[in-house]
C-alpha cells in the first residue's frame, strides 16, 4: 500500500558512503512504493551560525547528489525547506502547541547547548520545525535513525495534542527504522559511527571523494595485528566494518566474502573493497557532475518547490482555520 513518506536531510558538508548505504539508498528504494517528499532542510542548518556561500553551496551539491544517486523527480518530491514558507509558517503554530519542558528534554539540546554560555533559540524550538516538515504532509511514514527517534515522538505528541485541542487533521507519523545492518563505522575508529564532520579525515569516505584517495583511506583503514578475514563486530571491529562497506558496495553476502578472502592477505582484501566503493560511487560522481552547475538542477527544484508548496499549503490552511487564524474564507 503506498503512503506519504517525509525525510529531511541537513546540508551540512558532503554525505559519506555511510550516509549513502545507510539512509540515501533507502530512499531510491521508497520511491518505487510511496509517495515521498525529500526536503534538504536549510532553515535546520542556521541554528549554528553558517557561512552564507557555504550553505548555498552545500544545497545544491545535496540536491544533485540525492537525484545522482537514484532519486528521480518524476516519483519524488525534492525540494529546498526554505523555498516553502509553510514550514516556518507551521513551525510557529507548533512551537504554540509545544510546552517548553518537553524541547528542553530534548538529547539533542541537551547535548549541543551543554557548557555553552550562549545558545540559539533555535537550538530549542528546532523540534517543532522538524514536525512542522512532517507534519504537512499529512506523513504516515518517516525514515529515522536512533538519533531522531525522539524528536519524531515529540512530532507525534504535537500532532495528538493539535488534532485534540483544535480538529483532527493531522496523521499521525510512523518512524520507519532501517536495519541496524547498515550502519558503516569510522575507518580510523570502527567502534565509532562514520561521520563527515569526523576531524580525522581519514575516518570517513566522501560520496565525491576521488577514486585515488578513496583507495588511500581503505589501506589506512584500522584492523588488527591477526590476518584473518571473518566477521565478527566485537572482536575484529575493523575486519567486520570493511566487509560490511564490500558487501554493501558489491551487493554480495558477508559469508561469500569471507569464504572468498580466507586465504587473503589484508592487503590484497582491502585492495578490493576500494575498488568495490570506487566501482559503486562512479556512476552517481559522474551524474553529479553532470548536475551540479546545470539549469536542469535548477528546474527540478523548482518543480519540486511549486509541487510542496501546492500540498504544504493544504495542510496549513487547515490548520490555520483550525487554530482560528485571519479572516474566515468561504
Amino acid at each position: 500500500m503506498m503512503s506519504t513518506v517525509f525525510s529531511g536531510i541537513q546540508p551540512s558538508g558532503t554525505l559519506t558512503i555511510g550516509n549513502y548505504i545507510g539512509a540515501m539508498s533507502h530512499h531510491v528504494q521508497f520511491q518505487e512504493e510511496h509517495d515521498c517528499f525529500y526536503c534538504i532542510v536549510d532553515q535546520h542548518a542556521i541554528t549554528v551560525p553558517q557561512d552564507r556561500l557555504a550553505l548555498r553551496k552545500n544545497i545544491r551539491s545535496l540536491a544533485a547528489l540525492y537525484l545522482a544517486a537514484g532519486i528521480d523527480p518524476e516519483k519524488s518530491t525534492l525540494f529546498i525547506q526554505s523555498e516553502v514558507p509553510a514550514h516556518s509558517q507551521m513551525a510557529w503554530m507548533m512551537q504554540c502547541v509545544a510546552y517548553i519542558g518537553e524541547l528542553e528534554r530534548m538529547t539533542q539540546f541537551k547535548d549541543k547547548s551543554a557548557g555553552k554560555e550562549a545558545v540559539s533559540s533555535g537550538l530549542l524550538t528546532y523540534p517543532p520545525l522538524m514536525s512542522a516538515d512532517i507534519l504537512l504532509y499529512q506523513t504516515e511514514l518517516v525514515p529515522v535513525g536512533e538519533d531522531q527517534k525522539q524528536h519524531l515522538e515529540l512530532t507525534r505528541n504535537l500532532a495528538e495534542r493539535f488534532n485534540r485541542t483544535y480538529n483532527d487533521i493531522l496523521t499521525i507519523p510512523e518512524p520507519e527504522i532501517p536495519d541496524v545492518g547498515a550502519r558503516i563505522m569510522s575507518l580510523q575508529d570502527p567502534t565509532k559511527k562514520m561521520s563527515k564532520s569526523d576531524a580525522n579525515q581519514k575516518g570517513f569516505i566522501s560520496m565525491l571523494d576521488e577514486p585515488a584517495t578513496i583507495r588511500k583511506k581503505i589501506k589506512s583503514a584500522v584492523t588488527d595485528s591477526e590476518q584473518e578475514i571473518y566477521y565478527d563486530p566485537e572482536n575484529k571491529p575493523g575486519i567486520a566494518n570493511l566487509l560490511s562497506i564490500y558487501a554493501l558496495s558489491s551487493q554480495q553476502a558477508i559469508e561469500d566474502l569471507v569464504e572468498q578472502y580466507k586465504d587473503s592477505s589484508y592487503g590484497t582484501f582491502k585492495a578490493d573493497v576500494a575498488e568495490a566503493v570506487v566501482s559503486m560511487l562512479e556512476p552517481i560522481q559522474t551524474r553529479y557532475y553532470e548536475l551540479i552547475d546545470s539549469e536542469e538542477l535548477d528546474q527540478i527544484l523548482d518543480q519540486g518547490a511549486e509541487h510542496a508548496n501546492r500540498t504544504a499549503n493544504k495542510t496549513l490552511t487547515k490548520a490555520e482555520r483550525a487554530m482560528g487564524l485571519g479572516r474566515k474564507r468561504r
